[in-house]
């Protein structure tokens, strides 16, 4: 078997670059998509790179119907590029956006763009991914810890992650027989650009954040690269259809 390819959706920046990072480490070829932001792509891959990894960047916008498809022809194109076998291993569904707002301030444009990056990409790009996914391949979904427990500044944002959910169990039997496993993963709030609008350099909102965990801190982007890497591994091929928790323990 030749070496194992993995393909981050949302690659450029936050927990995708993170886990990019992570997964590069333990040997993996890293494919990083991206939207829009290509400089931020080019740094993650020449970091990954600069550490003796293999990576590239591919460019899709998961926002429209036909983006999953064209991800999947450039992921293609550069698994030929980089001399790869065409094939996946890991597939991490992490693109997202969020939109903070009570039901009365979320307008239809909001919540179409949510569903259409938070929801529908995911499962289209499964779709499109599985015929290229080998058996005993990895799928780990970034799901939200919103949507375990009640919001309702963020109701459409987690409306959009409880289906992630859903969707990680029911695709865990559907692949099951072929050894693939499927996982989710749910952080809580982050210093991400994605949080960036509430929580950077408000010291407030991040000790009222933080307060809400049993450990007192926010998680960082590393410490969900590293449950994603550990789903991603041999070690884990015995856990499918879970949801994991890794908000530090917060509203428990």
């Amino acid at each position: 078997m030749g070496r194992r390819v993995a393909l981050v959706t949302g690659g450029s920046r936050g927990i995708g670059a993170a886990i990019a990072h992570a997964v590069a480490a333990s040997g993996v070829a890293v494919i990083v998509h991206y939207g829009s932001d290509h400089v931020a792509a080019a740094a993650v891959v020449d970091s990954t790179t600069a550490a003796g990894h293999l990576a590239a960047a591919v460019q899709a916008d998961l926002s429209r119907p036909e983006g999953p498809e064209a991800l999947m022809r450039e992921f293609d194109s550069a698994l030929d590029g980089l001399g790869l076998d065409r094939g996946l291993d890991i597939l991490v569904n992490n693109a997202g956006v969020n939109r903070r707002g009570a039901l009365e301030r979320v307008t239809v444009e909001d919540f179409d763009r949510l569903v259409a990056l938070n929801q529908r990409a995911p499962f289209f790009v499964t779709q499109h991914a599985l015929p290229r996914m080998r058996d005993g391949g990895r799928i780990v979904n970034i799901s939200s810890g919103s949507a375990r427990y009640a919001r309702p500044d963020v109701i459409s944002y987690a409306m959009t992650k409880g289906a992630i959910e859903v969707f990680t169990r029911a695709l865990a039997v559907d692949v099951g027989e072929r050894g693939i496993t499927v996982n989710a993963v749910a952080p809580a709030a982050l210093d991400t650009d994605m949080n960036a609008h509430w929580l950077r350099g408000d010291d407030h909102a991040r000790t009222t954040a933080a307060s809400t965990t049993a450990l007192r801190k926010l998680a960082t982007p590393d410490d969900i690269a590293a449950v994603v890497a550990f789903l991603a591994s041999d070690a884990a091929g015995a856990i499918t259809g879970q949801v994991i928790d890794a908000t530090n323990g917060n509203r428990l």
